[in-house]
């Protein structure tokens, strides 16, 4: 009587594991019988193989997409972030938020740039480090095709560059140059490049005299900006 009422205890574990029922250490404790007892093995197919006969009269049904789109954001969330998530952008560009935002006020109140005194600049970006320790504002004059660099704080360490990087949407960093040694100083912009200052952002790395040699940011990004537009 006693080894009936061990088998039919075996099947309902059996039964259970099939199902994914039993807790983990439960669970652990079955595999290792399973290892080594072959009626315990055949309890489990067995079972497999009747709830797995269920699901026969079912007609396939395919998921929407969002379905997999949530699976993938569950089971890879470093795939699903963003480019300047990865780039490490994101945090310094909500730390730089505020000064864009304060550039374009003052440039809209025409502060900067009176009629007849300067260049009518069309974008700019306050490029700025979380702590503020580079501060770089670069202004878009489209009569010169170039940004106006001022350099405010900070600078490159010794023996290295700063670079400038445009990005646009998800497209990877393209170099606009390296960032003059002095505080002020102009960064021409290729034509083809033009429209993607709208909506961009830019960004300063650090990178070996002569800038990056890879065509993409090898060192770490020091600051970042939004390009507003007015």
């Amino acid at each position: 009587m006693t080894d009936l009422t061990d088998r039919e205890e075996d099947q309902t574990i059996a039964a259970e594991y099939a199902l994914g029922l039993l807790t983990p250490p439960e669970a652990r404790a079955f595999e290792a019988r399973l290892a080594v007892d072959p009626q315990l093995r055949a309890d489990y197919a067995l079972w497999a193989e009747d709830f797995v006969a269920l699901t026969d009269a079912i007609a396939p049904v395919v998921p929407p997409k969002s379905v997999l789109t949530g699976i993938e954001a569950q089971l890879f969330p470093q795939q699903k972030r963003s480019l300047l998530e990865r780039l490490g952008l994101l945090p310094a560009m909500l730390g730089g938020l505020t000064a864009a935002l304060v550039v374009l006020f003052v440039t809209n109140q025409g502060w900067l740039d009176q009629p007849g005194v300067g260049p009518a600049y069309t974008a700019s970006a306050q490029i700025a480090a979380e702590d503020q320790s580079l501060v770089v504002l670069a202004r878009f004059d489209p009569a010169a095709g170039a940004l106006r660099i001022e350099r405010s704080a900070g600078g490159a360490l010794p023996g290295r560059a700063l670079e400038l990087w445009l990005i646009a949407g998800d497209n990877p960093p393209v170099s606009l140059g390296l960032l003059p040694q002095t505080a002020t100083g102009d960064i021409a912009v290729p034509e083809a490049l033009l429209a993607s200052l709208d909506g961009g952002v830019l960004a300063i790395s650090d990178e070996p005299p002569g800038g990056s040699p890879t065509g993409a940011p090898t060192g770490a990004v020091l600051a970042v900006g939004a390009v507003t537009t007015i």
